[in-house]
């Protein structure tokens, strides 16, 4: 069994590296190898052994192959802003091709479960003409949605559930990020997603804000359907 899924978000901070992460963690607990990509990160540290972001470390930690931080994050920036812009202030310029054989050399290993995080959203810019989605159709795997669940999440959700279908990909499902504690109608507002997205919902994450780091992954693996995945 060898599955492959891309990570997309309705936004920045939906929460993608958190349930990638539990979804690694929960495939390595059955046993099953686990392998991951972020192509490209912004907002990373110099730590004298190169730059390094937080949500590739995270990714790292999760996968069973024996992979470097450069396989998981082979395109860094420090600064957190938008991957396009921080790479025009390098004088650089990222491509989907290039992107996509960094990420296929870590998918040829062969895991079990292999998850390649976006950066953002899904049309987030790569370069003047491409963006991640053009990254995730070259990859053509299926899509995995994470809904950040705050007020305007479902016209967020809706829009990119339809232009990732519009792009000629699968949802293979979708997971509802409890991010706002205080949201109103929640289970309303999922309801609304459930009936709209045409795709199994893998799960509901409670708002874990509160909780230390360290454990929101352990805690997060209980609220998540990996069969649907595995299936």
């Amino acid at each position: 069994m060898k599955k492959r899924y891309f990570v997309t978000g309705t936004d920045t901070d939906a929460g993608k590296t958190l349930v990638a992460c539990a979804l690694l963690a929960k495939a390595r607990s059955q046993g099953l190898s686990t392998a991951a990509v972020k192509p490209v990160a912004a907002g990373c540290v110099d730590t004298g052994d190169g730059l390094r972001n937080d949500d590739a470390v995270q990714l790292l930690a999760q996968c069973s192959l024996p992979l470097y931080y450069e396989q998981v994050n082979p395109v860094a920036f420090m600064p957190p802003i938008a991957p396009h812009i921080a790479a025009q202030h390098q004088g650089k310029r990222m491509q989907v091709e290039r992107l996509s054989g960094f990420t296929n050399g870590v998918l040829m290993q062969g895991a079990n479960l292999s998850l390649v995080e976006g950066a953002g959203g899904w049309r987030v810019p790569i370069n003047e003409r491409e963006t991640m989605a053009d990254l995730a159709k070259d990859l053509s795997v299926p899509i995995i949605l994470v809904v950040g669940m705050r007020l305007g999440c479902i016209n967020h959700a809706l829009l990119t559930a339809e232009a990732i279908v519009g792009d000629g990909l699968k949802i293979a499902g979708w997971v509802a990020n409890c991010i706002d504690p205080n949201m109103a109608e929640l289970d309303e507002n999922i309801a609304t997603l459930q009936h709209r997205i045409q795709a199994p919902m893998l799960g509901q994450i409670p708002n874990l804000t509160a909780t230390r780091a360290e454990l929101r992954v352990d805690s997060c693996q209980s609220y998540l359907n990996l069969n649907l995945l595995l299936n």
